[in-house]
């Protein structure tokens, strides 16, 4: 189950109440993103596209946090009985389902950490999160940002950005663009998008 796209940005404006921050844009510019190339895709929902990026980083409601994030997104979601919302929060950063990947501090619990761990390994990947994946890797807070500039501030601001990690948001680019049969920056309005 899915909010409403106005559900969504409500919730989402909610969240920007409880911690303002660059976050708020940067998910606005991943449901555009996902929204465009959903539009440009045959067999994908743009309504639901558009509303798994923007609450693809809901858990930042509760704080700032690093891979706490990513688990306060999935039991906020899960509280609120959209499951399917719930898992985008889970999967969007992990292109390659591994937790050993993460870019960030591992700030959570262990409680936390096991949630995170069981309930990935349980999770079917679809379209879906791979979009989010890739969309998360195009948003900044002021627009959309060059894939390969995005992993660099990503890698200045945290230390490091794994080889692993970084081919496999390449890759879904590749993929998104042949799905679409466009440049993936033509498809998501690159040069004139902002939120």
């Amino acid at each position: 189950m899915i909010p409403t796209r106005e559900e969504a940005e409500k919730l989402l404006r909610e969240a920007e109440q409880c911690n303002p921050g660059p976050w708020g844009n940067h998910s606005r510019v991943a449901a555009h993103c996902a929204e465009r190339i959903a539009e440009a895709s045959a067999d994908l929902d743009a309504e639901k596209a558009y509303v798994f990026g923007l609450l693809h980083d809901i858990g930042r409601k509760f704080g700032v946090r690093h891979l706490g994030h990513v688990s306060d997104g999935y039991s906020y979601m899960m509280s609120l009985g959209y499951d399917e919302v719930a898992k985008i929060c889970l999967t969007h950063s992990f292109p390659n389902r591994t937790i050993d990947e993460y870019v960030g501090k591992f700030d959570t619990s262990d409680e936390e950490l096991e949630l995170i761990r069981t309930s990935l390994a349980k999770v079917v990947p679809d379209e879906y999160d791979s979009l989010i994946q890739l969309c998360d890797s195009l948003a900044g807070s002021e627009g959309v940002m060059d894939i390969e500039a995005r992993m660099e501030d990503v890698r200045r601001r945290y230390g490091s950005y794994s080889q692993a990690k970084w081919d496999a948001n390449m890759a879904l680019k590749a993929y998104f663009e042949a799905k679409t049969g466009r440049d993936i920056y033509e498809v998501v309005d690159k040069e004139t998008f902002r939120p």
